[in-house]
C-alpha cells in the first residue's frame, strides 16, 4: 500500500515538474498566440466596423428611396385627380352635347 502511494506520489511530482518545465518552454509560443489572437480580434473589429458602415449607408440609401416613393406617389394621386376631373368635365360637355342634338332633332 504505501508502495503504491509512494509511485503515485511520484507520477504526480513528475507530471507536476513535466508540465512546469513545458509551461516555461512554451512561453514564447504563447505570445505568439496572444499576438496572433489580437491580430484577429482587431481584424475582425475592422471588419465589423466596415460592415456597419455599409449597412449605415445602404439604410440612407433606402431611407432616400422611399422618400422618393412618397413623392412619386403624390405626384401620381394628383395625376389621377386631374385626369378625374377632367373626364367629369367631358362627360358633361358630351351630356350637353347630346342634349341640344335631340332637341335639335326633335323640331
Amino acid at each position: 500500500m504505501k508502495t503504491a502511494i509512494t509511485k503515485i506520489l511520484t507520477a504526480t511530482a513528475a507530471a507536476v515538474v513535466l508540465a512546469a518545465a513545458t509551461g516555461c518552454v512554451s512561453q514564447s509560443a504563447f505570445d505568439e498566440h496572444v499576438a496572433s489572437a489580437d491580430a484577429a480580434i482587431k481584424a475582425a473589429a475592422a471588419d465589423a466596423a466596415a460592415a456597419k458602415a455599409s449597412a449605415d449607408a445602404a439604410a440612407a440609401s433606402a431611407s432616400s428611396a422611399a422618400s422618393a416613393s412618397s413623392a412619386a406617389q403624390s405626384t401620381a394621386n394628383q395625376a389621377l385627380q386631374a385626369a378625374q376631373a377632367s373626364q367629369s368635365c367631358c362627360d358633361a360637355t358630351n351630356e350637353k352635347i347630346d342634349r341640344a342634338f335631340k332637341k335639335s332633332m326633335g323640331k
